[in-house]
């Protein structure tokens, strides 16, 4: 990779941020950010946490971050440390025609005073449930049917910033449901959309395990470059790690159902812990903490546990004694109830369905018979130890599962910080 100096940082506006994943791949990548917009409440404090975190670690303070996680200190008194230039970065607010001008308004202050005439990069992906195949299979069960779902439009918003901002890339990221999602017509108008507003684009599939990250996760990752930059959708490096899921949990104390613990375990963090920079040695141990499970749960657990181990074999929900069954329903989701595969070099997708129950996520040893906690979550999507996640247990396995795992935005991040900088030295 090009190293990248003071003549050759590029900055980035994040829109539908969520929690950062995308933010976080392009931030360690050396991107700068501009502003981040994102209408949830938990997720927007969860942003501007991390932003104080990066602020603290420019400023050789991270201490006052670690009395912070660690609980020692509230968060008022911890972000009134802030300067208001960190934190007002962060845009909490819903995008709509109605409040697009005051969020333009805000970014081009924030332009203003920091002396910024130009956004090098735009990144986000709209929420994806409408697109999705799985939000589809579930659309009967829904007030508002997944054709009129207002999340269809989201990327004309999407559109509007890039019509004002112009920046040179775009990197717009959803799911792979996005092609086929109201008979493709939605496609269709997203790519006149980005192309009408001045831009060459290409769609590629992409999977982030191809980029390190120990988990099967297909999303559709859009690229655009301004018409006649001589910039291209550039070809991502490959990854490949000897690790298997496991080597995520080797350092993290093994709990039971309802306990909770914030201290690594004795045992060694694996090197592809380290080396990937999930956890450095200056971690605190935070979201390490089980759902209480009761006694019919754990019993289906161990169920799943031993039939993985005995040839990974699958629990059928039919399967149970009749005893253990409380669904009705026993057509479809017959595999509610799912290990993570511990043993082998990547699981199934993290999803949001983790804040309601943790059945799809049963920890693969069955010593601890129970669900994935927060922080495990978050080391299967990538996210280092240091991220810190605000809100309930519940907001925080939602923030986790929309996310994009930060190994792969890092990676996206490296080939367009590339395409721009092969860009400039042409051009020089």
């Amino acid at each position: 990779m090009p190293k990248i100096d003071a003549q050759y940082s590029y900055n980035f506006i994040d829109l539908f941020a969520g929690a950062g994943g995308l933010s976080e791949g392009f931030l360690q990548a050396g991107f700068k950010p501009v502003a981040h917009v994102e209408m949830n409440e938990f997720a927007a404090k969860t942003l501007e946490t991390r932003s104080a975190y990066y602020y603290l670690k420019g400023t050789d303070n991270l201490g006052l971050y670690k009395k912070y996680v660690s609980g020692k200190i509230s968060r008022d008194d911890f972000m009134k440390q802030i300067p208001a230039s960190i934190t007002k970065t962060i845009i909490n607010e819903t995008m709509s025609d109605e409040t697009l001008p005051a969020i333009f308004k805000t970014i081009d202050g924030i332009m203003k005073i920091r002396g910024i005439t130009k956004i090098d990069v735009i990144v986000g992906g709209p929420p994806c449930q409408a697109y999705s195949l799985v939000g589809r299979a579930q659309s009967s069960h829904m007030e508002v049917p997944m054709e009129e779902d207002p999340r269809n439009y989201l990327y004309k918003l999407y559109a509007r910033f890039l019509k004002r901002y112009q920046p040179r890339m775009f990197v717009f990221e959803n799911v792979t449901g996005i092609e086929s999602a109201n008979g493709g017509a939605t496609w269709k108008n997203i790519q006149k959309y980005l192309k009408r507003v001045g831009y060459e684009i290409e769609c590629r599939e992409q999977n982030a395990h191809t980029f390190g990250v120990l988990q099967n996760r297909r999303r559709m990752i859009i690229v655009g470059w301004l018409k006649k930059s001589g910039l291209k959708y550039p070809d991502f490096l490959e990854i490949k790690t000897d690790a298997i899921v496991n080597d995520l949990f080797a350092d993290l104390p093994k709990l039971h159902p309802g306990e909770s613990s914030d201290k690594y375990a004795k045992t060694k963090a694996t090197s592809y812990v380290t080396e990937s920079g999930i956890r450095t040695k200056d971690d605190v141990l935070t979201h390490h903490n089980c759902r209480p499970n009761i006694d019919r749960d754990i019993k289906i657990y161990r169920r799943a546990v031993e039939l993985w181990n005995d040839g990974h074999k699958r629990l059928n929900y039919n399967d149970l004694p009749d005893e253990l069954k409380t669904h009705k329903n026993r057509h479809s989701f017959t595999d509610r109830f799912k290990v993570v595969e511990g043993d082998e070099s990547c699981c199934h997708t993290i999803l949001a369905h983790l804040s309601k129950d943790g059945h799809y996520f049963i920890h693969p040893d069955i010593d601890q018979n129970r669900s994935i906690t927060v922080r495990e979550a978050a080391r299967i999507q990538s996210f280092p130890d240091s991220y810190f996640f605000e809100g309930p247990r519940t907001s925080q396995f939602v923030q986790i599962g929309n996310a994009v795992p930060p190994m792969m935005a890092k990676g996206i991040a490296i080939g367009i910080f590339e395409q721009l900088y092969k860009g400039d030295s042409d051009g020089r």
